[in-house]
């Protein structure tokens, strides 16, 4: 499929020093009284039923409103972070091409709704990890994962997406052999690692040493590395700790989703209730990481809504 917004992303990027990205959308639908999350695919099963679509669309417009109101471009992602072949067999829905272009179409959809502005809107592919995010015992292998990935990456890719999004990665294998498919598609794609805060993965492998393997080993290398799912202070001490030992990060590292909870990935997946903090709080902590490391793509993971966007969108025209 042939978007219209054809070659957007590279011109977006190029064009504006800031972009901002959606906030949370599975954590929020977890909280939703008028859906469930499938417990296989999570969010991707709800483009296919009028409750699930008008909940999608009720968050999607909220950030999207965000980003218009204060003219700034805007990320979204696709529904499909845990849409590959295995688990939409195990949840009993339709092929990996089906469920991926319907969940992208469906985004398409919102973003063509938005007339003027929808040229400044960049919807990515979304992809997860096989096993548990926050668990790297459960990555597969890098040969593995590149087989295994295929099937998503392509199924996105040929939805027209602006670029591919690997998301919530815990180890170095897996994330590697992800790249490697998306790689074969050739479109954009960037990778986001859930750091801790001395600057590794959650399988321990340095965040320096893991993007200059991956710029190495895989061609056409990711556009950019992220985080994601980790509390801004985290972020800011993983940095710093990697910067001593690459100088170059920096120019690698460009986007940040962030919770709201500084907690650990273990505390927080154990959880019964939310942990957050007031979207003033938590966007001053954004824009001090722009401020102190030329963050350029920043929005929210677990905890955050259209109002922690909202701040952060606030902070960065007045700043300009």
């Amino acid at each position: 499929m042939m978007s219209k917004y054809i070659n957007n992303f590279a011109r977006i990027v190029a064009t504006y020093p800031f972009i901002l990205t959606e906030g949370a959308v599975i954590e929020r639908i977890r909280r939703d009284t008028t859906v469930e999350l499938d417990p296989y695919v999570a969010n991707a099963s709800l483009v296919y039923t009028s409750p699930g679509r008008a909940a999608l669309t009720r968050i999607y417009t909220q950030y999207l409103d965000v980003g218009n109101a204060y003219n700034l471009p805007m990320i979204t992602f696709t529904p499909t972070w845990r849409a590959n072949s295995e688990l939409l067999r195990r949840a009993g829905l339709p092929d990996v091409d089906t469920v991926n272009g319907d969940c992208a179409r469906f985004l398409q959809s919102i973003r063509e709704s938005y007339d003027g502005y929808a040229g400044k809107i960049l919807i990515g592919g979304l992809m997860g990890c096989l096993g548990d995010a926050y668990n790297p015992a459960d990555a597969l292998s890098i040969e593995d994962a590149t087989i295994f990935h295929q099937s998503q990456a392509y199924a996105l890719a040929n939805t027209g997406v602006d670029f591919l999004m690997g998301a919530t990665l815990p180890a170095f294998s897996e994330a590697l052999g992800m790249a490697r498919a998306m790689a074969e598609t050739h479109i954009p794609y960037i990778m986001s690692f859930v750091l801790r805060p001395t600057g590794t993965l959650l399988d321990g492998m340095p965040l320096h040493r893991a993007i200059t393997r991956m710029d190495a080993d895989v061609s056409p290398r990711p556009f950019a590395y992220w985080a994601n799912c980790v509390h801004p202070s985290i972020f800011a001490s993983a940095l710093v700790h990697e910067m001593t030992q690459d100088t170059t990060l920096l120019e690698r590292m460009i986007g940040l989703q962030a919770n709201t909870s500084a907690k650990s990935p273990e505390e927080l997946d154990g959880l019964d209730g939310l942990d957050t903090e007031a979207p003033e709080t938590f966007a001053r902590a954004m824009i001090a990481l722009r401020v102190q490391f030329g963050v350029k793509m920043l929005g929210g993971c677990c905890g955050t809504d259209e109002r922690h966007i909202a701040e952060i969108a606030k902070n960065i025209v007045h700043e300009t």
